[in-house]
């Protein structure tokens, strides 16, 4: 049972210690919901499939992976610059992203706990997971002389309230999405090793199966809840989540093109890649799924990426406010207008595929 914050290893006083990261459209959320409805849920039309992934939970197959090797030990300042820049955010905000999963977990499973035991049980051992991993990615952040108080950012952070079907819907996406971009940087710098220019990544194949595992308690939830997959609501919600999801992750991957270009990969590429497996993998779970074959798909997302970097080099520039805000405006309703029209393409049937192999 998780009952603590992760602690941050002892730091050498030349490290920066930040209680709070930049907040913006893109930055990791920290969620709370409706607990009680959470105990309440009925969990009858997938009780063996739950009780089994509790079991493989119980197994803690990472239990001795997150074990720093002698790999770490050497100097990262010849990582400079912008890539050094993109390097460490891209550390950080996975940080905030696996903390705020612990924080979620954490707290579902202590205020279930009395109602719903099995669930909760499964919640604390996904809460230890997170908290592995966030501790692992703040002491990758000290090799470059910075660090997160995760105690602190625990207070400073605004918490965004989540109907449990959200939580449920998004959590779902967010760890299989995990998944997708664990194991395909692993599989391409296996391939490509001379671009594996930090350890970390030598984790990853492992990692992603905490991801995937984490996926699919998450897809017995959907599938427990009958009105979350049956009904036109669960499917129009089935839909915003999966754009909402790969936008995000499209705005995010073009805004850390740097970064994956120390990798050798091609930022669009990746996020396209990313998109058609996680939006497969959903239709395992989800009553529709998106096509992202339509002509319209991907141009658009990439389009509302472009803005979106548009918008953020405003936003650093040193025009005056009243003048940044007149010049953004037609750029994020060009965004909201291209996610409106990708929310119109007709969604593909996930239920008419249920049962055959993908």
């Amino acid at each position: 049972m998780v009952t603590a914050l992760p602690q941050p290893a002892p730091q050498p006083s030349s490290n920066q210690v930040k209680t709070a990261i930049e907040e913006n459209l893109l930055s990791p959320r920290f969620y709370i919901t409706d607990f009680d409805k959470a105990a309440t849920m009925d969990l009858s039309l997938e009780e063996e499939g739950i009780q089994a992934m509790l079991n493989e939970m119980r197994a803690d197959y990472n239990r001795y992976h997150f074990n720093r090797d002698d790999s770490f030990h050497q100097s990262w300042d010849h990582i400079q610059g912008d890539e050094r820049k993109a390097f460490v955010d891209y550390l950080e905000r996975s940080c905030v992203s696996e903390f705020s999963g612990f924080l979620l977990f954490k707290e579902l499973s202590r205020r279930i706990k009395d109602r719903s035991p099995v669930l909760a049980e499964i919640f604390s051992l996904m809460a230890r997971d997170e908290a592995r991993h966030a501790g692992f990615l703040n002491k990758c952040m000290q090799d470059f002389h910075i660090s997160l108080d995760l105690a602190k950012l625990t207070k400073n952070r605004t918490y965004t309230f989540f109907p449990v079907e959200w939580i449920v819907y998004a959590v779902y996406l967010s760890e299989k999405i995990g998944y997708w971009r664990y194991i395909l940087i692993y599989r391409h710098l296996e391939q490509h090793p001379e671009h594996s220019f930090y350890p970390l990544f030598n984790y990853f194949e492992s990692w992603c199966q905490d991801e995937n595992r984490h996926g699919d308690i998450f897809k017995a939830l959907v599938r427990s809840q009958p009105q979350m997959w049956q009904t036109w609501k669960g499917r129009l919600w089935s839909r915003f989540f999966l754009l909402s999801v790969f936008a995000t992750h499209s705005l995010t991957v073009h805004e850390r093109a740097k970064f994956y270009e120390m990798l050798g990969l091609d930022a669009t590429n990746f996020d396209k890649e990313v998109v058609r497996k996680t939006n497969d993998t959903a239709a395992r779970a989800f009553p529709v799924y998106l096509n992202v074959d339509h002509p319209e798909f991907f141009p658009r997302l990439e389009r509302s990426a472009a803005r979106n970097l548009k918008i953020k080099q405003l936003t650093e520039s040193a025009a005056p406010q009243w003048l940044k805000q007149l010049r953004k405006l037609p750029l994020v309703l060009g965004i909201v207008g291209d996610l409106l029209r990708l929310y119109l393409i007709k969604p593909l049937n996930a239920e008419s595929l249920r049962g055959t192999i993908r």
